[in-house]
């Protein structure tokens, strides 16, 4: 197929009243005001930019390799466990119901949500742990600023580009769904080398807020995994209802079950009681954040990302309360004896698989020596990086088992 060497850039739209989307608020990301990509495409008659950036992300090779990463049980240890990309598929589900509710672009916010953890490598923060470690002397390693990489230059299957060539405003809220990078309202942490590297190709304004939709992105983030890995860790019988009825926010959402179905229990009583936490979660961040808004009365999207604060949060007593949950999780499940020595063991797999490919490049794959940079040169640590973050967990398994004489069993 050719390529038109001179496309029209995407922002100008054919006439097609749907890719705007009816009764949407006016703080709402509007597709026809988009900054646009990096290199201009012709436009799409049938989808809006956000809905084709969706798309682009849910048939990536990244995307499809989430299913075999870990994100609390490795995979290997049941079919019933989460993995990052069933984790992803949950998360765009929320998103999407609280987009709806908050009359913003549903598009934006589900590609936001599929693509947020693309940048993880094997065995979930185990890894990310063994590669930060590895690249302390060549920029570090962050799953957010990888997740980048994935989506701007490591996806390489288009004629036209590298990357997806996703538009400014899903790039703006990858990088950005947690807040900004800069300024006074950051988190005052370094910005990761490969972000600022970006950044310095087209600017994501790293010192304001992300828009609505990537504010909403973020938030059911923690929604699904607080529930899923209540889910998880009472499958894996890592606590029972008991223990959970320690957790105020538990123990209430339990009480109402118990008492319009007498009697349940097992399965049952789990799902019932997760399905009602999620949807008391929902309510609490979409009643918190109709109240910023309307105090905020933001006229237009670029008035969301100058605001003082985010627009989309929990309120304060449910943060509380979801502090006191994720605690539970942190010492019931993430800091459980089996599971720590796991993850122990998994982060040695990444740090052993780094050292061999640094040391020896000849044990790259072909297509990863041809574009391979000069040896001893950060470029060339981050290449290594960027294959083993592409991993899957049982690829990096196989990997090691091929390279070295012993593996551990993460079981």
């Amino acid at each position: 197929m050719s390529i038109d060497p001179k496309p029209k850039p995407e922002r100008i739209f054919p006439v097609n009243p749907g890719l705007r989307g009816a009764g949407l608020a006016p703080y709402a990301v509007d597709p026809r005001a988009s900054r646009g990509r990096l290199v201009p495409e012709p436009p799409c008659p049938t989808r809006s930019l956000y809905a084709r950036d969706r798309d682009r992300i849910l048939h990536s090779a990244a995307f499809r390799r989430l299913n075999y990463k870990t994100q609390v049980f490795v995979y290997h240890e049941g079919d019933h466990y989460r993995s990052r990309l069933t984790h992803s598929l949950e998360v765009a589900q929320i998103a999407r119901a609280l987009a709806h509710t908050l009359r913003v672009d549903a598009d934006l916010t589900e590609a936001l949500a599929l693509a947020h953890d693309l940048g993880h490598p094997p065995f979930g923060h185990a890894g990310e742990r063994a590669l930060d470690a590895a690249m302390s002397g060549a920029g570090g390693f962050d799953h957010n600023a990888q997740s980048l990489r994935v989506v701007t230059d490591l996806e390489r299957k288009y004629a036209g580009f590298d990357g997806l060539n996703l538009t400014w405003e899903t790039l703006e809220g990858l990088v950005k769904h947690n807040g900004p990078l800069l300024g006074p309202r950051s988190k005052e942490k370094p910005v990761p080398e490969p972000i600022l590297a970006y950044c310095a190709k087209q600017d994501l304004e790293l010192a304001t807020f992300a828009s609505v939709e990537a504010q909403i992105a973020a938030l059911a983030d923690d929604i699904a995994y607080n529930n899923h890995d209540i889910d998880d860790g009472y499958r894996a019988g890592l606590f029972t209802f008991d223990d959970l009825a320690a957790v105020p926010l538990v123990a209430r959402v339990l009480e109402e079950v118990r008492a319009v179905h007498p009697g349940i229990s097992g399965p049952r009583l789990l799902y019932e009681t997760i399905r009602r936490l999620i949807s008391t979660m929902i309510a609490d961040v979409a009643a918190e954040s109709t109240r910023r808004l309307e105090a905020l009365a933001p006229r237009s999207a670029d008035d969301v990302r100058r605001a003082s604060q985010p627009v989309v949060a929990f309120s304060d007593a449910m943060r509380q309360e979801i502090d006191e949950l994720r605690a539970f999780l942190f010492s019931r499940v993430y800091r459980e004896g089996r599971v720590v020595r796991i993850m122990d063991a998994a982060e040695g797999v990444v740090g052993d698989l780094f050292r061999r490919y640094l040391d020896d490049p000849a044990t790259l794959p072909p297509e990863w020596q041809d574009q391979a940079p000069d040896t001893g040169t950060p470029a060339h640590a981050r290449h290594v990086a960027d294959f083993i973050a592409g991993m899957t967990d049982r690829y990096a398994l196989a990997e090691h088992a091929h390279l070295f004489d012993a593996t551990p069993d993460l079981r």
